[in-house]
């Protein structure tokens, strides 16, 4: 079953769980520290669209 093990984030006021959660200032940052995260945990980034991109543990 998928997890998610990191969340990544333009919006403070929109965002709560369980999972790390990184807010970023601008879109270049999401990407840049999603794609970082996606190396380091061995994860699958996926855009939601909405500035919040999410890392799955497809394991």
């Amino acid at each position: 079953m998928a997890e998610i093990v990191a969340i990544v984030s333009l919006h403070s006021d929109q965002i709560a769980g369980g999972a790390p959660i990184f807010f970023v200032p601008d879109e270049t940052k999401l990407e840049e520290t999603s794609f970082l995260l996606e190396k380091i945990l061995d994860a699958s980034a996926h855009d939601l669209k909405n500035g919040t991109i999410i890392l799955v543990d497809h394991r």
